[in-house]
């Protein structure tokens, strides 16, 4: 079953690739979707700014972690 697939997915890398960006792409559109649903959804400031501060934050933090597993 996995070399049919290997064989099947080194010939068509175009359309793997493709498929695979459609994947991210629809999930990540799935979770800004709930984030705008469930967090501060009467205030779209708000919610925009702490889905903002919320990044950065993570951004920062698993920055941090990548610096001291070197």
């Amino acid at each position: 079953m996995f070399s049919r697939f290997h064989k099947l997915k080194s010939h068509h890398q175009t359309l793997f690739a493709i498929i695979i960006a459609f994947a991210v792409i629809s999930f990540w559109r799935g979770v800004w979707g709930l984030q705008d649903y469930y967090l501060f959804p009467e205030n779209v400031a708000l919610s925009l700014w702490t889905s903002v501060l919320i990044g950065l934050g993570i951004l920062v933090a698993t920055g941090y972690a990548v610096r001291e597993l070197t």
